[in-house]
């Protein structure tokens, strides 16, 4: 499932605007890059010519219930070309059941398809250890069934990150001292996993 429109976009010199709706992860949690920073140096070093403007609608503490809520003024009136969808760890964290936080990501898609044109990009969180990473994996597990249910590109970003560890990567260099959220050099590798779909 790839993102034409956006590749379109990005290799002509036409503006293209996107807007990235999520939690602390999307908005860059205590580091001076996230991961929207990152992306957009990758998209102009692989599509020079290309304009691209990214808004960062991430609030910390937000689940995609909160982003369902705020769809309206923080996507649909920026009026994107491309939406970055990313949920997960606090509707995990906070005991949103695994229905509920599905149904509200398809809420998200079906919003976002009536009121606007904008393709979409949903994507997992960071890669977790232990308790942490058997409380949030159904929830990623749900991201996938949503993704191959409506036909909406995945980017895995918590597979990334385990490739890059099987491969020597620590992975304490990836996150902060709570072990969730990502380090630069995390938001890096996050940015990469986007990337890739783009």
């Amino acid at each position: 499932m790839a993102l034409e429109k956006t590749i379109q976009k990005l290799n002509s010199d036409d503006k293209i605007r996107i807007v990235a709706l999520g939690d602390s992860l999307t908005h860059g949690w205590m580091v001076n890059k996230g991961y929207l920073d990152f992306l957009k140096e990758l998209l102009h070093n692989k599509y020079p010519e290309s304009i691209v403007d990214i808004i960062n609608r991430g609030i910390p503490g937000d689940t995609a219930d909160g982003g369902l809520n705020r769809l309206k003024g923080h996507v649909i009136n920026d009026k994107p070309d491309l939406v970055l969808v990313q949920f997960g760890l606090n509707d995990a964290f906070s005991g949103y059941a695994v229905d509920h936080f599905k149904n509200s990501i398809l809420g998200i898609i079906a919003g976002i398809r009536e009121q606007t044109s904008a393709e979409i990009l949903l994507m997992t969180s960071s890669a977790l250890e232990g308790h942490d990473w058997l409380m949030t994996e159904k929830y990623y597990i749900a991201l996938e069934e949503v993704a191959d249910e409506e036909s909406v590109p995945l980017a895995k970003v918590h597979t990334y990150w385990e490739q890059k560890i099987s491969e020597g990567t620590d992975f304490r260099s990836l996150v902060q001292h709570d072990l969730v959220h990502p380090t630069e050099e995390g938001y890096q590798l996050m940015a990469e996993a986007v990337a890739e779909k783009i």
